[in-house]
């Protein structure tokens, strides 16, 4: 009877929830997409063709069990298909928002491939957790017993949690430290709230508070607290701190006011979202409004900061990238939202300098084209001779990715090796470091990458430590 639910790809076609129109959004931070309503979703849910091979689990970094969830979800039984979705997934109500699906799950669905369009996955996720929080199906966590053993974490980002989250359901002691005054990592000051809304992540937080996990927040390792001494206070030390250094772009100009990084203007807007008093937003200095808007970058920070300027009331917003539409590493998905809401691409663009003098009020611009390919792969950009323009701006965004901290200087840490590009080098399959009870996850590791990447890393890495306390050696020294 559930297989005829199924396979419905034929004669019913794929639908996204109903999004706000342009007009609408363009003027608040609140998600764009409204929810699907129960029949709705169970009917693009039994669009799933239930094959043998299922790509959209394979090319999930956590590799989701998404066809037997979608089948429980045609089949009315949403209970069970959301804690399917959770046994592999800690936060499965952030990843239905801001995954990239048409990279990774939804990009590979077999149906998509045939021509029918995929399944609308992520919104399905969404729909499910949304309705797990609203029926109280998200249950406290709840240890069978308590450990003495204890698991420092810094960095209360997505990786750090998921970690957090592994080990007190084993009844692991956590303390997670991070520098911000609130836990969450770039999901509470990174995102925009039209991609992932801040209270979906504050309770998530409060669950985990709730569950035994302690946040020491407004905490700089290397400064507030050393860290050999959370070495010292804890059996073992998970590093999950992310990637926050902004790649910098010099030029002519390059000092000038009004150049400003994309984590400092994202960071300043969320915080206005949540209330807070942020001097650098009134003064204007990280306020669009009633300035024309330069964004430089292609990827996904760079689609942030453009519809966060158009919600702001910029006069105009544009986007400078020097490859074409095809080669930006951002989700086309975003990319479309950005163009409905008034943003203009300048793509085959990129900057040399900048005018104005002590405050900016031009980007200098050349054209590019698309030559051979370079060592990536891709077409690396060249620049067409005599193409050279300024483009107007008051307001410049540096949103060219991110690179780590040096962290064994700011740590003044000896023993903890890294790799030519910075990050922390760490076994890819136990995540552990060159310091023994140290292992490290998520963009540290990796580089700047996605949420769910680093919600993997962590899970993994919980399973890592616990096999570190229980072996006779730990034993023996503690």
């Amino acid at each position: 009877m559930a297989k005829e639910r199924m396979l419905q790809f034929v004669t019913v076609a794929r639908d996204m929830p109903e999004k706000r129109s342009p007009e609408a959004r363009a003027h608040d931070f609140h998600e764009i997409y409204r929810d699907f309503a129960d029949r709705k979703a169970a009917e693009q849910a039994s669009r799933c063709s239930q094959c043998g091979v299922p790509y959209c689990q394979s090319h999930c970094p956590l590799h989701n069990n998404i066809p037997d969830w979608l089948r429980l979800t045609a089949a009315g039984r949403l209970q069970e298909a959301y804690e399917l979705s959770q046994a592999t997934n800690t936060f499965p109500e952030i990843c239905g928002r801001i995954c990239p699906q048409d990279r990774l799950c939804e990009g590979n669905c077999v149906i998509e491939q045939s021509g029918h369009g995929t399944v609308t996955i992520g919104a399905i996720e969404k729909y499910l957790t949304d309705t797990a929080w609203e029926n109280g199906w998200v249950k406290p966590i709840r240890p069978r017993a308590e450990r003495a053993d204890s698991v420092g974490i810094i960095g209360a980002g997505p990786g750090g949690l998921a970690a957090a989250e592994a080990l007190r359901r084993e009844g692991v002691q956590v303390t997670v430290y991070d520098r911000y005054d609130r836990a969450g990592g770039l999901m509470t000051y990174g995102i925009p709230g039209f991609k992932l809304e801040k209270d979906v992540v504050m309770q998530r937080i409060a669950q985990l508070e709730q569950g035994g996990v302690r946040f020491v927040l407004n905490c700089n390792v290397g400064t507030d607290i050393s860290f050999d001494a959370i070495r010292g206070q804890h059996d073992a030390v998970l590093i999950a701190t992310g990637v926050y250094k902004s790649r910098d772009i010099g030029g002519p100009g390059a000092g000038a006011k009004g150049i400003v990084s994309a984590l400092d203007y994202l960071t300043a807007s969320n915080r206005k979202t949540f209330g807070d008093d942020v001097p650098e937003f009134e003064s204007g200095e990280l306020n669009a409004a009633g300035k024309r808007v330069v964004v430089i970058g292609g990827g996904d920070t760079a689609m942030d900061c453009v519809r966060t300027a158009i919600r702001q009331g910029a006069t105009s917003v544009k986007c400078l990238y020097r490859r074409d539409r095809a080669n930006m590493p951002g989700s086309q998905r975003e990319t479309q939202n950005a163009e409905e809401e008034g943003v203009e691409f300048v793509w085959l663009s990129a900057p040399t300098g900048f005018t104005g003098g002590t405050a900016v009020d031009g980007v200098m611009t050349e054209r590019m084209r698309l030559g051979a390919p370079d060592a990536t792969g891709r077409q690396a950009p060249e620049v067409i001779e005599g193409s050279a323009y300024v483009e107007p701006a008051e307001l410049v965004i540096k949103a060219l990715g991110f690179e780590p901290e040096d962290l064994p200087r700011l740590w003044n840490t000896e023993g903890l090796e890294v790799t030519r590009w910075g990050t922390i080098r760490a076994d890819f399959r136990s995540h552990s470091t060159s310091l023994p009870g140290v292992y490290a996850v998520g963009d540290i590791v990796r580089g700047a990458s996605l949420v769910v990447w680093a919600i993997r890393d962590g899970r993994e890495a919980a399973q890592s430590i616990l096999t570190w306390l229980a072996e006779p050696a730990q034993v023996a020294a503690e």
